[in-house]
């Protein structure tokens, strides 16, 4: 994700940041504009309003008000004054949220909602959500943020638009524990919002998309049994020999949707590291090598990215990742080694998005799904 900057004092803030370190303004996401914003009260009609404070300029006339969830889960996405509903655009995705009278889920409840808006800000950049559906209506897939009850584990999945989250994936030591016991290099909070979305977004781009046929081509027979071939996959141990060759994981190779799936939330790495990189203004230059890349291009404010550009500055990119991870005596924060099979598979996501985005931005950049925006609900 991009650096963001206070823009009253101009000091550099972080996209979870509810106030201004240096001059201590409060500080909204605003999802209109996609950007960070010091914000400042406003008189308005019995309603506590909000509008853009930016030193030396006219008061800019846009009102918001707090998203509804922000004083219990600090939720600092902003919501337009005109807008009906209480809770901001990712806020609303939210269908059911854990019990917060257990004593371990407002914890959980708060890293779930901070993984979730940082995939919504990276899907919306992609015009693949409407950041302002009309008559606060819910645009994208919905998520039921779920605990373990004795007897009644909750699986982390998608099914018919609707994600479910075990929050018990939001404890580092619980995630690891999984990590190990599934022999999966990579395994974070964030990284299943991605993978799971992938799910969804197989549903609305490809299977409604009209793209079946063309994705067989690339990733294999969807139709074959799903519940078999996890079975499969599990029974040889979650491994499958020279997987390497055509998969960005090997939890890929277990069916064509999770193929798509470990792609797609693997595109959504590439493009977040990717924009982070630019906002630094990088260059690389591959150590023993006289090649020097030119300013890292950032792929969600380019119109049509190039792929073999980005796969060209994300290779060197990892490595220098990988490098600062081991330096300061981590794991590597990238782990796979990506094969043309896997590019091949990647830059159909690429397309895929890009031929999204080119119709989104010609339609006004209308919601891919309306739907009415869902009362957020309580459950164990």
């Amino acid at each position: 994700m991009k650096t963001f900057h206070c823009q009253f004092c101009g000091h550099p803030v972080f996209f979870e940041n509810v106030s201004c370190l240096q001059c201590e303004s409060a500080l909204a996401f605003l999802p209109d504009r996609l950007n960070i914003a010091a914000i400042e009260p406003v008189a308005g009609d019995g309603q506590e309003l909000w509008r853009p404070r930016v030193r030396g300029r006219k008061a800019a006339p846009a009102r918001y008000r707090r998203c509804g969830n922000h004083a219990q889960n600090g939720c600092n996405f902003a919501v337009p004054a005109n807008d009906p509903n209480a809770f901001c655009v990712a806020c609303r995705l939210s269908r059911t949220i854990p019990d917060l009278s257990q004593p371990e889920n407002p914890g959980r409840w708060v890293k779930v909602e901070t993984a979730k808006r940082r995939l919504f800000y990276t899907l919306a950049k992609l015009g693949l959500v409407a950041t302002c559906p009309p008559d606060g209506a819910a645009d994208g897939p919905q998520f039921d943020f779920l605990a373990d009850l004795p007897g009644q584990p909750v699986m982390t999945g998608h099914a018919a638009g609707l994600i479910t989250i075990n929050v018990a994936e939001a404890d580092d030591d619980e995630r690891v524990r999984r990590r190990l016991q599934m022999h999966e290099p990579y395994r974070t909070l964030l990284g299943h919002f991605r993978h799971e979305s992938g799910h969804y977004y197989w549903d609305r781009l490809i299977d409604e998309g009209g793209r079946t046929e063309a994705f067989r081509q690339v990733f294999g027979d969807e139709q074959q049994d799903y519940a078999q071939a996890l079975q499969a996959h599990y029974e040889r141990g979650g491994t499958t020999e020279g997987w390497q060759d055509r998969f960005v994981s090997q939890y890929a190779t277990a069916h064509p949707w999770e193929d798509w799936a470990e792609t797609w939330a693997h595109y959504l790495h590439m493009v977040d590291l990717l924009e982070t990189a630019a906002s630094y203004n990088m260059r690389l230059t591959v150590p023993g090598q006289d090649l020097e890349v030119e300013d890292v291009v950032n792929p969600l404010e380019t119109g049509q990215p190039d792929f073999d550009v980005l796969v060209e500055q994300w290779v060197p990119l990892t490595l220098l990742v990988n490098s600062l991870n081991r330096s300061l005596g981590q794991e590597d924060a990238y782990p796979f080694a990506l094969s043309p099979g896997a590019l091949e598979k990647l830059r159909y996501v690429h397309d895929v998005i890009c031929e999204t985005r080119s119709a989104s931005r010609s339609q006004g950049a209308q919601p891919q799904q309306g739907a009415s925006a869902t009362p957020v609900k309580k459950a164990a």
